[in-house]
Formats: C-alpha cells, sequence, structure tokens
C-alpha cells in the first residue's frame, strides 16, 4: 500500500504550525502516494522504524493508505526533436591548442563550501530536468518538498525520493552517479 497525507497532514506542513517532530514531517512531505513504507527504509535506518513512524502518523490521522494509481494511457508517441545540423568550419588548428575536452558536469569537480543551499539548488535543477517534462505532478510535489526542507534530514528525504524514481526509469548507475553528486554538495554533519 501506498502512503498519502490527509488534509490533516497538509495543515500541520503550513508554515507556523509545528507540532510534529522534524522526521514525522519529513515523512509527511513525501507521502505523496506512489511510495510505501519500505521506500522510507533507508532514510530512516530500516524499514521497521519506518514501519513504525508511518503507523503513529496513521493511527493519528496524518495518513492513508491509498491503492497504487493506475499507469496513465500514452496515445501518441512523443515527439523526438531533430537533431540539428551545425555547419563545421573547415580549418586547421594551430600547434599551440590543446586538444579538445568534453565539458564536465559542474557538480563533479566541486570544490566549493558544502551547503544546504548548493544543495536544494541542485535538486531543484535536478527535478527540473527529469519530472518536470515526465511527470508535472510529481515534479510539483517534489518542489514543494524542497521548499519546506529546512535541514539536512529533510532534504535527503527528498533527494532519496527523487533518487527512487530516477532508478525505476533510469536505472541504478544513473541514480548513483546522481546520489554521489549529492553527496559532494552536502556537509558533511548532514549526511552522517
Amino acid at each position: 500500500m501506498f502512503l498519502l497525507k490527509t488534509d490533516k497532514a497538509r495543515e500541520e506542513l503550513r508554515p507556523g504550525q509545528r507540532t510534529l517532530s522534524q522526521r514525522e514531517r519529513a515523512l509527511l512531505l513525501m507521502a505523496d502516494g506512489r511510495h510505501t513504507v519500505t521506500d522510507f527504509g533507508p532514510i530512516f535506518g530500516g524499514v521497521e522504524e519506518a514501519r513504525r513512524v508511518a503507523s503513529e502518523l496513521h493511527a493519528q490521522g496524518y495518513l492513508q493508505l491509498a491503492q497504487p494509481a493506475p499507469a496513465p494511457i500514452q496515445t501518441r508517441a512523443p515527439v523526438q526533436p531533430a537533431p540539428v545540423q551545425v555547419p563545421v568550419p573547415v580549418s586547421v588548428p594551430a600547434p599551440e591548442e590543446a586538444p579538445y575536452q568534453a565539458p564536465g558536469n559542474a557538480a563533479d569537480n566541486f570544490e566549493g563550501r558544502r551547503s544546504l543551499a548548493t544543495t536544494r539548488m541542485f535538486l531543484f535543477d535536478l527535478c527540473e530536468r527529469m519530472f518536470a517534462r515526465r511527470d508535472p505532478l510529481q515534479a510539483e510535489r517534489l518542489r514543494e518538498a524542497l521548499r519546506e526542507a529546512r535541514d539536512g534530514l529533510t532534504m535527503l528525504m527528498v533527494a532519496e525520493t527523487m533518487l527512487a524514481d530516477i532508478e525505476r526509469e533510469a536505472g541504478a548507475e544513473r541514480a548513483a552517479a546522481i546520489r554521489e553528486r549529492i553527496d559532494k554538495l552536502m556537509p558533511r554533519e548532514a549526511l552522517h
């Protein structure tokens, strides 16, 4: 069964409404009807702890259990943009020129200060690139969760939700590469 937040949970997540712990609020943020208790296991240090927290929230009226939604029916194949043909000028490079090196991702060689703000911006960008077109509703839920994430634990929960979806859609290798980038941006104390 999938976890889904109730109106009571939405009220709790509004600014200024803080009656639950940060961990409980983090679970509510991610309860979007697409994740089960087992999806929260790694974030809570095990499925049993995630199940305990979810059970308490369910008993208090913050969570409800939902059946999986049917997959959307695609009526036509997605349109692929035509490749752009760019004319290549014919010239011989000067002998002093360095050979071409493919540009890397800015997070690959990130040497700057680790911070929650940097991590949040990376996750917002990731949300736009990976979810906005494919699943606009999920993208909006993730954006909202990122806006509400005020600490490292909550931000990691949002990141883990994204990574679980990315792993399902793009594979474990892609998710692992993105996890490495997040680990380079997140403050060390938030990772432990």
